[in-house]
């Protein structure tokens, strides 16, 4: 076909080429404060968050992360530092002398990631409230620690799989003494019942006093039997826990009421007109509300990645307000009150070092230190500046240390005090509203009287059936939102939390899980351009290798060359748990596809190429031959199901998809022209991919797939997505059984209607969502896609549209960006399709900076379900070649402009 011009193209698809854009603490104020305008693209509440999962909402640079309640008298910003790890450095099961089972989260084992601490700005006397430290526990979501004062003994707080200690709190409006208090017992098994426990209380959360001491010889006598005990030596406190020691091999633990004597859980101090928003595009969060004086509260937060700190800002419109602030370490360390400061610092069992601090400003009103708290009195304005770091280092050569922490703090705040909350606002939002506006996605507009709706009441809403087209492009939104405030180009990866943690047992450690879970995080970066972002993980995949290499010598053999990694690794490089043979070469995906969407040739040949090529050099040595004399893996396993065998067709896939990239990075850099040959006939001998009897893609050599399997991996269709192996029009064949397979997985039956509600069981994770709408996608099934990121937001998605397995894992949020990047733009077959799995219900629509391979920015606008007009701009490429592009399902060629 003879090449079109951009506009010619236009012109023969029906199209249009208009386009369309879219004293101590004090300071004084020459002006008043700025308050940020909040855009559109924001998420909103009617009342403050109750508990950390659910409810609050996070802000981060990259760095430093906070998930902010919005309370009314008593406002928590929980902490969270990326690089607050337990563990020693280099932790391998297999050097340790552990079983590959073993998964030793302790402080001189793998490790984990661990709660950093809490800001407290108690405005004016705190609410009556309830929480659960050492938590997030495992419960569903009607079985809440909340019911335990909900005064109803029908309800009941149940702790999947308790740890060692289970913790409940509850913080007074104003210190009272308590004479007694008492245990209602849940409706079912007797030995899930409280056995043993202690009462304390507190006025600092710091110190705590021991009141009463329990030890029953067995569970309570009868269901939903209240029990009271006495406290001998009562005292005012402000603070009250019960540490309930879990019988040991009891599966759950659970209790339906527990009442203070005299104290009523309820107690809330009266307030109007309350409203917290989180602006996904300017990265502010806001709250504000009118207090029982009649004074409007307004407040903000952000998370400045240019100087690296948090602001929290509080204005009094129309009067003055007073406040406490104190500030609690996660792990330990005592804090100190100096003048308007709060700081502590601290080591933890492992040697990392820590250290916080925060400095108050105050306009017209006063600050004084009392003990280890700060009173603010009399104020219109409170700005609070905050650091907390680690000396972590990402180097393994380094030993995984850096400097000092204390000064680092010390130096940051005081550069942020010096700039003010104004100027550092500003910075921020031009900063990261640029990041955020690089792409747009729209495909249909919310009724404005649903839009109006509360977030928390829309999401009710959408899993009750109910249309909100705006609620799933929020979803969007929020997916880049979370990746650009969790993970940038100096730091950590996102984990599996992202950068928020609130406990220090999150499950699986809220490691960087190798078998879907880290690659996920990072399927929207190149895609929805963020690709500084994906920089985190390719500069940590060069330093795990380090200390991979060892462990992989260890359990592979001593002349073994190159590496590959177990399931877990950690922020020390360590790895833990079964071995993931391919773990590497998955990561040879990531540092591949960062190239191919930046162009970077620099990076590839100094960074990328050399790690794909050494781990081109594992599987070479690696690989045996079969009967039939095809190369298969041996000793795979597809996760996390089935037998360990030769030839698993995740292995398989994966491998083949790494001499891909090698041959295309070598190739692009012109070099090694032996070793290519060598790879490609390792490519050429693979064991192919097989269709097994029911007409499945097979997931392992011997056709033994159930089509009833729901299991949550679809490990076996890597090759659809992320994969490029099998498409539709290179390997139609293949393409149409890998259909067949993600059916079934789904739960499909012939003849009968497939809608989200039909997935079911272990389908419905947080994760399975994203990654099965991009395999639709990838098969152009844009219904089914569809249908995934409904199921999402129904099934798997908390108040605070955090993604939940359960519990929370950040996966789910920030795959699912890819995935609907996939259903709007593909690159990955030697051609750039528009639309190549656009659902029915999004007939009309734009799509404005999606990135396509080899350096291109895409802009579509279509209608009726067909392309109307599009751009596509080489602006980070110097190629001036024709592309081909896929409109309305026409191939053609396409000169891109020019940036």
């Amino acid at each position: 076909m003879p090449e079109l011009s951009r506009r010619t193209l236009l012109a023969a698809a029906g199209g249009t080429a208009a386009w369309m854009t879219a004293a101590p603490g004090a300071y004084a104020a020459a002006r008043p404060p700025v308050l940020p305008t909040v855009s559109p693209s924001r998420i909103e509440y009617r009342e403050p968050a109750r508990e950390w999962e659910p409810g609050a909402l996070p802000i981060g640079n990259g760095r430093l992360g906070a998930m902010l309640f919005g309370g009314v008298q008593r406002d928590r910003i929980q902490l969270s530092e990326q690089s607050l790890w337990g563990g020693v450095n280099n932790y391998d099961n297999g050097l340790a002398g552990v079983d590959d089972n073993a998964f030793d989260t302790s402080m001189t084992g793998f490790g984990s990631f661990r709660n950093f601490g809490d800001l407290y700005v108690d405005l004016g006397g705190r609410p009556t409230e309830l929480t659960a430290p050492g938590g997030p526990y495992e419960s569903s979501s009607s079985e809440t620690v909340s019911r335990t004062i909900d005064g109803r003994s029908d309800t009941k707080w149940c702790v999947i799989s308790p740890p060692a200690a289970v913790v409940w709190q509850l913080a007074l409006r104003t210190p009272t003494a308590v004479n007694g208090y008492s245990l209602t017992s849940a409706n079912d098994v007797p030995a899930r019942d409280p056995q043993t426990w202690v009462l304390e209380g507190s006025n600092d959360e710091q110190a705590w006093t021991a009141l009463d001491r329990q030890q029953l010889s067995g569970p309570f006598n009868g269901r939903l039997e209240t029990r009271h005990f006495g406290i001998t030596t009562p005292a005012s406190y402000g603070f009250y826990r019960l540490t309930f020691t879990p019988v040991a091999g009891v599966s759950h633990f659970q209790v339906a009421e527990i009442a203070l004597d005299g104290v009523d859980p309820q107690d809330t101090p009266h307030f109007t007109e309350y409203r917290r928003s989180l602006d996904l595009v300017s990265g502010v969060h806001s709250a504000e509300h009118v207090d029982d004086r009649g004074v409007r509260i307004r407040r903000t937060a952000f998370a400045s990645r240019e100087d690296d700190v948090l602001v929290l800002r509080y204005v009094a419109d129309g009067g003055r307000l007073s406040a406490r602030l104190s500030l609690l370490a996660g792990q330990g360390a005592a804090t100190t009150a100096e003048r308007a400061t709060l700081r502590f610092n601290g080591a933890m069992g492992n040697g990392l070092r820590y250290a916080a601090e925060v400095q108050a400003k105050v306009r017209g009103g006063t600050t004084a230190v009392d003990g280890t708290t700060i009173q603010v009195n009399d104020c219109q304005e409170l700005v609070l500046y905050l650091d907390g770091r680690t000396d972590y280092a990402l180097s393994a050569a380094a030993g995984w240390r850096g400097g000092d922490p204390t000064p680092a703090v010390r130096r940051s705040v005081a550069r942020a005090v010096s700039k003010g909350p104004d100027v550092l606002l500003k910075q921020h939002q031009q900063a990261f509203s640029a990041r955020m506006r690089r792409v747009s996605v729209d495909w249909g507009t919310t009724d404005p009287t649903v839009a109006a709706l509360p977030t928390d009441a829309r999401l009710t809403r959408y899993a009750d059936g109910g249309a909100d087209p705006s609620l799933e492009q929020t979803l969007f939104t929020y997916s880049r939102y979370l990746l650009a405030s969790c993970s940038r180009p100096d730091g950590l990866p996102a984990n599996l939390q992202g950068l928020w943690n609130d406990q220090d047992q999150p499950a699986w450690a809220s490691d960087y899980h190798t078998n879907i879970n880290v690659q996920m995080n990072y399927w929207g970066a190149e895609t929805t351009d963020l690709p500084e972002s994906h920089e985190a993980l390719t500069r940590f995949v060069e330093q795990v290798a380090v200390p991979s290499r060892v462990a992989t010598r260890h359990a592979f053999g001593a002349d073994t060359r190159g590496w590959t990694a177990r399931t877990s690794q950690s922020a020390f490089g360590g790895n833990s748990w079964q071995w993931n043979t391919v773990a590497s070469a998955w990561y040879a995906q990531h540092l591949w596809e960062h190239y191919a969407f930046t162009q970077d040739r620099d990076y590839l040949q100094r960074h990328a190429y050399p790690l794909i090529k050494e781990i081109c050099e594992f599987w070479e040595d690696r690989l045996v031959e079969d009967a039939s004399g095809h190369l298969v893996s041996p000793d795979g396993w597809s996760p996390e199901h089935g037998p360990r065998e030769d030839g698993v067709m995740y292995d398989q896939q994966i491998i083949w998809d790494l001499f891909q990239n090698y041959l295309d990075a070598a190739t692009t850099l012109s070099v090694d022209a032996s070793y290519r040959r060598t790879i490609a006939d390792l490519q050429a001998r693979l064991a192919p991919n097989k269709v097994g009897r029911w007409g499945q893609l097979q997931e392992w050599q011997t056709d033994r797939d159930d089509p009833a399997d729901i299991h949550r991996h679809t490990s076996h269709l890597f090759a659809v997505y992320p994969g490029r192996q099998i498409t539709p029009t290179g390997t139609p064949a293949l393409a149409a059984a890998a259909l067949v397979s993600l059916k079934a997985r789904c739960g499909e039956k012939a003849g009968e209607p497939f809608t989200a509600a039909t997935v079911s069981g272990d389908s419905r994770r947080s994760w399975t969502w994203p990654w099965r709408c991009a395999l639709f996608a990838r098969l152009g099934d844009g219904e089914r896609a569809a249908i995934m990121v409904r199921g999402l937001l129904m099934f798997n998605t908390l108040p605070n549209l955090f993604a939940t397995h359960p519990p929370f894992q950040i996966d789910g949020n920030l795959g699912v960006s890819g995935a609907i990047a996939e259903v709007l733009l593909q690159s990955h077959a030697g051609e750039i399709a528009l639309l190549p799995a656009l659902p029915p219900t999004w007939a009309k629509g734009s799509f404005r900076g999606l990135r396509a391979r080899g350096g291109y920015r895409v802009d579509c606008t279509w209608s009726g379900g067909r392309v109307q007009s599009f751009r596509i701009t080489a602006d980070r490429t110097s190629s001036r070649r024709p592309v081909q592009v896929r409109v309305n399902g026409r191939l053609t060629t396409v000169t891109p402009d020019r940036s």
